[in-house]
């Protein structure tokens, strides 16, 4: 499983549900490395989207909300869930009679339950809450580190223990006229 985000020099992700910054070069390396895989993030997130779902894309959100208010996305509401999305037994939603998302349950999507088809390349796409709960189970990592720091953001990225990831790869490059802001493309696998 892999993640994806950019953060700036404080770990900052975001303020007030939207991202920090627009860098063009950034919403086009997301859009290259997610596009034909399947992108898992949390019910804000999904719903800060300006196009919903994300294009040429699956989208899942991991939610304990109704099904109903995120049209085009699939719906899970564990971190089991996700977890199982490359095991091609698995179902969308679980349906055993102790599963919160059972036919029975009140919190049941609206959804038909339809096999899962793997994808080896699931990227999780934020928020807080969801990175926090999957980077435990994430074996790579894909930062825009925003050389800036956003005094204002409210919402921040877990601390990453860099001693269990190796450095891959790292691109730095100069703000312009469309990237207000330095920035560095990283990518890390886990374990050294």
């Amino acid at each position: 499983m892999n993640l994806i985000v950019a953060i700036d020099d404080q770990n900052a992700i975001g303020k007030e549900g939207n991202l920090l910054c627009h860098l063009s070069a950034d919403l086009r390396h997301f859009k290259a490395l997610t596009t034909g895989h399947t992108v898992v993030m949390g019910s804000r997130t999904y719903l800060s989207l300006p196009r919903r779902p994300l294009p040429n894309r699956r989208n899942i959100v991991l939610t304990r909300q109704d099904a109903a208010l995120f049209e085009g996305a699939e719906v899970v509401r564990s971190v089991d869930e996700i977890l199982n999305l490359n095991n091609p037994n698995a179902l969308n939603t679980p349906n055993t009679p102790n599963s919160p998302t059972s036919p029975n349950s009140p919190n049941s999507p609206t959804v038909p339950t339809t096999p899962i088809i793997p994808d080896n390349e699931i990227f999780i796409i934020g928020g807080g809450q969801v990175y926090e709960q999957l980077l435990p189970y994430t074996n790579r990592l894909y930062i825009t580190r925003i050389h800036h720091t956003f005094p204002d953001a409210d919402t921040f990225f877990p601390a990453i223990d860099y001693s269990q990831w190796q450095l891959v790869s790292r691109e730095t490059f100069p703000a312009d006229d469309k990237n207000r802001y330095d920035y560095s493309f990283e990518e890390y696998r886990r374990g050294k």
